[in-house]
């Protein structure tokens, strides 16, 4: 997920610097979107995993830091599209 959403962020962030993006269309607020869809998504497979029955401990532990990590990774990787400016 995090792979998926990472890279529809900077796809989008790059098409909106090219001349087919359409003008009236503001790509800040749709970058924000998207990015802000991908660490939700995150949110919500880190709490599927926590209530998520699991006949065993050492599974449920492992999935639930891997999947805390990957939401930190999304936040992390994604607060560049937050400070970056615009094309050029």
């Amino acid at each position: 997920m995090w792979l998926v959403g990472f890279s529809a962020v900077y796809a989008i962030k790059g098409l909106s610097c090219s001349r087919d993006w359409p003008g009236d269309l503001d790509a800040r607020f749709v970058v924000l979107g998207v990015a802000a869809l991908c660490v939700l998504v995150q949110l919500l497979v880190l709490l599927a995993v926590w209530y998520a029955p699991s006949a065993s401990r050492f599974v449920q532990t492992t999935a639930l830091a891997l999947a805390a990590t990957a939401l930190g990774v999304a936040i992390w990787t994604l607060m560049p599209v937050l400070s970056a400016s615009g094309c050029r």
